[in-house]
């Protein structure tokens, strides 16, 4: 009976002391591929090595997957392209899907979670959401269709204007009517300045404040070039808010920043290549009253939008009191500078914490998905 105790004991003591696999999968088809690298490094950084055994998969931009030592990840900047050189019997098999096996060979197997730190079109818009889904392989973040629809800020405006909820004006044009898009009309409907935005990227990629129309062709030319649906968007006043969103079926909601940007908005360059370009005022300069308003508008535009696991919210708040939604990232930026973990952390959960939140998240939710019934 004492030996069979033991046994048990030490089975049990075993389990406990396995690592978790987890795969950060980064880099990608996007022009947003340099930020997803350095979100990729943070999350690395902050994931307890004692009780994770991690995978770095990175993306090229020609959409091929390594598998990569730490120090090609660690030796990445924003100004030194990452080495996606491959590393001798370190390719597999991964995602266990019949019909694509983006990594063959031997070396590794049986991934628990995938962390994607994919920002952009191929990875954060329900297209990697749809591989792993597909795959049966847990994965951090909203699932297919909270991704496409937070990826898409055409769609995204709709719906929570359908909603009820506070949007700004805003026009959408296809690249096939270029021709019919006239700066006089625009200025008519939305007032100047405006912008001008892909309507499928993010990080201000591709991203122009209008106020002339010489300045309107270049602009347009610019955002055509990144996607071939454009959002043309009213300028409003205000404070640029965020709030973090963490949960799967009841969600929570951290305190309110602001950014403050340095340069006309809060552009790419202000905010990955100019240290100066922006400040993080974390708490905002909110009333209580305002702070309770705009998590629980956050909270609301979670739910629209059909999220999980986690999403960044953003917002305008006018000088008259107003909050205007602006957009849901779905997998926001993990970077030194990211308001995501940032707010977290102010709000009490550090940034290891909250890594393991959003893994625990993952696998939790993958675990209800396969208690569904398949057959009748």
């Amino acid at each position: 009976m004492f030996l069979l105790q033991l046994i048990i004991s030490c089975i049990i003591s075993a389990m406990q002391k396995k690592k978790l696999r987890v795969a950060i999968l980064f880099g990608g088809k996007s022009a947003e591929h340099e930020v997803s690298i350095q979100s990729a490094k943070n999350v690395y950084n902050s994931l307890d090595k004692k009780k994770y055994d991690i995978t770095l998969i990175g993306i090229d931009k020609k959409g091929e997957w390594h598998v990569l030592a730490e120090k090609y990840l660690m030796a990445s900047s924003f100004t030194k392209e990452l080495s996606y050189a491959r590393e001798k019997n370190k390719v597999s098999d991964i995602l266990p899907s019949p019909f694509y096996s983006p990594l063959k060979g031997e070396g590794i197997r049986g991934i628990d979670v995938v962390f994607p730190v994919l920002h952009g079109p191929y990875g954060e818009d329900g297209s990697m959401q749809g591989l792993l889904q597909i795959s049966n392989v847990s994965f951090v973040g909203p699932g297919v269709l909270g991704s496409a629809i937070g990826m898409d800020k055409d769609v995204t405006k709709r719906l929570l204007r359908d909603a009820g909820l506070p949007v700004a004006k805003f026009l959408v044009f296809q690249k096939s009517a270029l021709d019919h898009i006239v700066f006089r009309k625009v200025a008519q409907q939305l007032g100047v300045p405006f912008f001008v935005k892909p309507a499928n990227l993010g990080s201000s990629v591709g991203v122009s404040k209008v106020h002339n129309e010489k300045e309107f062709a270049t602009a347009l030319e610019e955002a055509f070039t990144y996607d071939n649906k454009i959002l043309l968007e009213q300028y409003i006043q205000g404070k640029e808010i965020e709030c973090s969103v963490l949960g799967n079926d009841t969600p929570i909601v951290s305190i309110p920043g602001e950014i403050i940007a340095h340069h006309e908005f809060y552009s790419y360059e202000a905010k990955y290549l100019d240290e100066n370009g922006a400040e993080l005022k974390i708490p905002a300069g909110l009333p209580a009253k305002k702070v309770k308003e705009v998590q629980q508008l956050a909270l609301q535009v979670f739910k629209i939008l059909c999220l999980e696991s986690m999403a960044r919210i953003d917002f305008f708040y006018t000088p008259e009191g107003k909050f205007y939604v602006n957009e849901a990232n779905t997998i926001p930026g993990f970077t030194n500078i990211s308001m995501y973990p940032k707010l977290w952390e102010a709000s009490g959960i550090s940034y290891s914490e909250l890594v393991d939140r959003l893994l625990q998240l993952a696998i939790e939710r993958q675990q209800r998905q396969n208690k569904l019934r398949t057959s009748r």
